[in-house]
């Protein structure tokens, strides 16, 4: 993966999130970076995962070649998610739990409403 695949990638992603109003701001790419951990994604927690993000880095599990734009766009969903309150935001995971977490269903919505 070269630095200007994953900003084309982030690039992409942004330009369909941009088109919804889920947050007051635009989501900012400037510090998101894309990493490929295949390692990662052998850890029990991570295994049923594609992609994952934290604290504003998208974490994926095949090469970014073979990696959906639309699982970036889903990824970034969260990053954008962050910046609009990490706090609350991880803390819906405890209380919440993920199958129904806002985060997940709008994550997900932000892929359906723009592919």
């Amino acid at each position: 993966m070269t630095r200007e695949d994953e900003r084309a990638a982030l690039q992409r992603a942004k330009a369909r999130l941009d088109r919804l109003a889920f947050h007051p701001r635009p989501v900012d790419i400037s510090r998101t970076r894309i990493w490929h951990l295949p390692w990662l994604f052998r850890a029990p927690w991570f295994r049923r995962f594609q992609g994952y993000e934290s604290c504003g880095q998208i974490l994926i599990k095949a090469p970014l070649s073979e990696t959906p734009d639309d699982l970036i766009v889903h990824e970034l969903c969260h990053v954008w998610q962050e910046q609009h309150g990490r706090t609350r935001m991880w803390l819906s995971y405890v209380t919440k739990g993920y199958a129904g977490n806002p985060n997940e269903l709008e994550a997900r919505r932000a892929v359906a409403e723009t592919s």
